[in-house]
């Protein structure tokens, strides 16, 4: 990895050029904001789906496929989520030689293609609720800036989950649900969090209300990770989906929708790695430890066959291991490799350990080495794969506290915003002074806590008494 990148002075930068040394994610795709999952990015990917797919299933959501083309009268039934989509829709008018009668639009999100699909289905109080999800590319049409996984045109395997209810009270309690598996999620993949309604200017085309969970970069740029979206009956009555209610009465009924994309993998990436290299919390990671045998060539034999016990070991104890058994490099460059992978724990075999019935374990997050015997080896790991996730964690959380802070002056929310942190500030909750307020700071109204945060001062804009908090803040 170039040492002139550093995520202190070029966050971009230097996360391109780490995605690619670690063989995660590889940008240089000849198409714009396209990107290709290298193998080992690839399994941290699919390890993240497995949490994901683990908590919705838990909560009794079922896995789906649907088309990914969309015909444009569906799209268009829909005006105002049209319309926050247009500009960014990838149209298909062509097949082989023949002009399409109906242009296809390749899928921006799924509302379009899912909903007339529920009219269908959707007859009765007792087909309810549907709460379905897919895993699936979508595209848009960027046109700001493209990023490496974090804002590309196509997203490779975006979770959308898709729900209906008979009653608001019922999508509500839905909606509570899904924001808390998104922070479980989240609290899983050792990211740092929170959980903010969007000011009604900024919610999701379509939507009643939006909140996201937002992480921050270690730029001090909010980085958008998860959204849920309270859709009311603003889809049901474009689409006509009603069912019958037991007193033969028709209603519509009421959806939510939630996404999270591959963008927590790019912010696992940037806040836990350090100059070395990637560190990645041993939920995700593909390769839990790797063993590094050192010897002379007359103590070789004995020493791998070692290595091979251990390794044979730990695999039945349900730990990923690799074994790096390369001849061509010395034990400091494969250090240095496995390190600069993220690979949680390195267990170092010389003749020594072998002699005395050791390992020698560093672990990754705070490089400390110990002696371990074989008996306890196996706990040991165990042990210190879950510390090193909560470890992971905590540091994590304590280091995002540090960078939000509190003022109601909007001269110091600029200066503080431009020196790379988040701002909270009391606001009256009218939209003509929260956009005013972007304007001055030149940056982002995230939005406001989602549940209680308590509301003091007055709104910098009209010196009222403020109604909420809210966290301003750049963004990608």
């Amino acid at each position: 990895m170039a040492k002139t990148l550093t995520k202190e002075k070029d966050l971009m930068g230097w996360l391109s050029q780490i995605l690619i040394d670690a063989g995660i994610y590889d940008y240089r795709y000849p198409i714009k904001g396209c990107g290709i999952w290298l193998p080992y990015g690839f399994k941290i990917r699919e390890n993240m789906l497995k949490i994901i797919r683990k908590h919705l299933d838990e909560k009794g959501h079922q896995e789906v496929l649907f088309p990914l083309l969309i015909p444009e009268y569906n799209l268009k039934k829909e005006a105002e989520h049209i319309a926050g989509f247009m500009s960014e829709v990838y149209w298909v008018t062509k097949g082989g030689d023949e002009e399409l009668k109906v242009k296809h639009a390749l899928r921006p999100t799924s509302e379009t293609a899912i909903y007339p699909m529920y009219a269908l289905w959707v007859r009765s109080h007792k087909d309810l609720p549907i709460k379905y999800y897919q895993v699936v590319n979508i595209f848009r049409y960027e046109t700001k800036t493209t990023r490496p996984i974090i804002r590309v045109r196509e997203v490779l395997t975006f979770k959308e989950a898709h729900t209906v209810h008979a009653t608001k009270e019922e999508a509500e309690k839905q909606f509570k649900e899904a924001v808390e598996i998104y922070s479980k999620i989240f609290d899983e993949l050792a990211l740092p969090h929170l959980v903010l309604r969007r000011p009604d200017w900024d919610k999701f085309a379509g939507a009643v209300y939006t909140v996201a969970h937002d992480t921050i970069m270690p730029n001090g740029r909010r980085l958008q990770i998860g959204t849920v979206h309270y859709l009311g009956q603003n889809f049901s009555k474009a689409f006509d989906i009603k069912y019958l209610k037991p007193n033969g009465a028709h209603e519509y009924v009421y959806q939510l929708c939630y996404g999270i994309s591959g963008r927590p993998v790019a912010a696992i990436v940037a806040i836990h790695s350090d100059e070395r290299g990637l560190i990645l919390p041993p939920n995700v990671a593909p390769i839990k430890a790797v063993i590094i045998p050192i010897y002379y060539k007359k103590e070789k034999e004995i020493v791998i066959k070692y290595c091979e016990k251990i390794k044979r070991t730990l695999e039945k104890n349900g730990i990923t291991v690799e074994t790096d058994y390369r001849e061509e490099e010395t034990p400091g460059s494969k250090f240095y490799y496995w390190e600069m992978k993220g690979v949680p724990i390195r267990i170092e075999i010389g003749i020594k350990e072998v002699k005395e019935k050791k390992a020698t374990v560093q672990r990754r997050d705070t490089l400390t080495r110990v002696e371990v015997s074989w008996e306890e080896l196996v706990s040991y790991i165990k042990k210190t794969l879950h510390n090193i996730q909560g470890n992971l964690k905590k540091r994590a959380d304590e280091w995002m506290k540090s960078m939000i802070k509190e003022t109601d002056s909007l001269e110091i929310a600029r200066k503080e915003i431009n020196n790379g942190y988040v701002i909270k500030t009391p606001w009256c909750g009218r939209e003509e002074c929260g956009k005013t307020i972007e304007e001055i700071t030149d940056a982002r109204v995230y939005g406001y806590k989602y549940g209680q945060e308590e509301a003091k001062g007055k709104c910098p804009i009209c010196n009222q008494e403020a109604s909420k908090i809210i966290y301003i803040g750049k963004t990608y």
